[in-house]
């Protein structure tokens, strides 16, 4: 009866802004931040993780393609799985200094955008992620997909998984995202994600577009930070939480 709630955070980059922050860290319990390459900057990660620490909130870094004009959700290819093992290591560790200077620590590691759709559906991409993740730190948690790549790479690893579904996204039959190209695919209406979080926790499974029940262990929920519903989103998603019984708290130490 106790689970995380999380959002994707530090999403601006230079004087442009993305989201509200500061009103989401008054809802979430942990906060993916943005590691300078498909957002962020020194600046605003230094600020997120400053103000996460006021507010007693877990951060992890939220590693994904170089990518600033396409907000990482555009597929870069060409890079060996040893390149990208480092990339995500770079990024990672950009985001500890900058949290070290602000008295934060990065306790976990989930991925973004079209790095996460294909470290969810490629066993190669998913083990060059968690490579990096435990060559920097071991102790770090990889935040995973139930049933998908990431989580048997965590597995293979041995790096602790924590098990993660989108307040604010559909689901395929095959366990995994539906593409934001499909209509739908995106939920805007915070009171339907918030029954639908409600429901996939109490069964333990992740409902698809088709109405089939995948079975998943759930520790932790994403309410996505660009999103025009956010904060309304995630508001109701953790009232919705603590009325059914639930207890929010992060995973890993704030």
């Amino acid at each position: 009866m106790r689970v995380d709630l999380n959002s994707d955070m530090g999403e601006g980059f230079g004087a442009w802004s993305m989201g509200d922050d500061e009103a989401m860290l008054d809802i979430v319990t942990s906060a993916n931040v943005a590691c300078g390459w498909h957002a962020g900057d020194p600046s605003i990660m230094h600020r997120t993780a400053e103000i996460a620490k006021a507010k007693g909130v877990a951060i992890g870094a939220h590693p994904g393609f170089n990518d600033l004009w396409g907000f990482g959700r555009r597929v870069i290819t060409g890079h060996t799985m040893d390149e990208l093992e480092k990339q995500v290591a770079y990024q990672i560790g950009a985001l500890q200094a900058c949290a070290a200077l602000a008295g934060h620590r990065v306790t976990y590691v989930k991925t973004h955008g079209a790095l996460g759709n294909m470290a969810a559906a490629d066993d190669a991409t998913a083990l060059a992620i968690g490579r990096a993740i435990k060559g920097v730190d071991p102790s770090l948690v990889y935040m995973v997909m139930p049933g998908q790549a990431t989580e048997r790479a965590a597995e293979k690893l041995g790096l602790r998984a924590v098990r993660e579904i989108y307040a604010d996204r559909t689901y395929a039959d095959d366990g995994n995202l539906t593409s934001r190209k499909i209509e739908g695919s995106v939920i805007h209406d915070p009171t339907l994600a918030a029954a639908r979080v409600v429901s996939m926790l109490r069964e333990r499974a992740i409902t698809t577009t088709s109405g089939r029940k995948i079975p998943a262990e759930i520790d932790t929920i994403c309410v996505h930070g660009d999103n025009p519903a956010a904060v309304a989103m995630a508001r109701a998603v953790r009232e919705a939480l603590i009325a059914e019984g639930f207890a929010l708290a992060p995973f890993a130490p704030a």
